[in-house]
């Protein structure tokens, strides 16, 4: 069990093992209908507001395409359980829940819904690059792509055009600075 405390928005998610099924509140587990709009949405969540903000803007301006971003990693898993998304790019190290963790847990949800929902790539960023077990994440299914930082953005849009080429370019001569 994970939460917030004060007056956040989450809802506390309860799961436990019953005959090998994941059990979670219903209203929050459920998938939704996914829609044209959906395969042209990503989420972005990294603790670091302004390089979360930065990465919102280069995504927006370079895809025709909607970006979700939160600093709070709860909040992102409570956004990846109401919304679809084509690609999801997480912080690996974050402050309680890492990104990893975070891939983890929506994946658990995603995989044991009626029916299942099929789990977006993962594009993890991080300042701690050579970390053993960032390494060994990229072994993961669904894992598509680390960039340790500091990063050029046109090398997380180039990931992003690798595990999602259909995402619509504004602008393939835009050049954006090394953050």
């Amino acid at each position: 069990m994970f939460g917030t405390s004060g007056s956040s928005s989450l809802r506390f998610i309860c799961c436990h093992r019953l005959e090998g099924k994941l059990e979670t509140i219903g209203h929050l587990a459920q998938a939704s209908a996914v829609t044209a709009g959906d395969s042209k949405r990503i989420l972005v969540v990294d603790d670091d507001t302004a390089l979360t903000r930065l990465i919102s803007e280069a995504l927006r301006s370079r895809f025709r395409c909607e970006v979700d971003a939160t600093p709070n990693p709860e909040y992102g898993f409570e956004l990846a359980l109401k919304k679809r998304y084509r690609v999801f790019v997480f912080d690996f190290s974050m402050p309680m829940i890492d990104g990893a963790m975070l891939f983890t847990l929506i994946g658990k949800v995603y995989n044991h819904v009626n029916p299942p929902v099929v789990v977006p790539p993962l594009i993890l960023i991080s300042g701690r690059g050579d970390e053993a077990r960032a390494q060994e994440l990229m072994k993961e299914v669904g894992v598509r792509g680390f960039l340790p930082k500091p990063f050029a953005m046109n090398r997380l849009m180039e990931k992003i055009r690798e595990v999602a080429p259909e995402l619509e370019v504004a602008n393939e001569e835009s050049t954006f600075p090394k953050i």
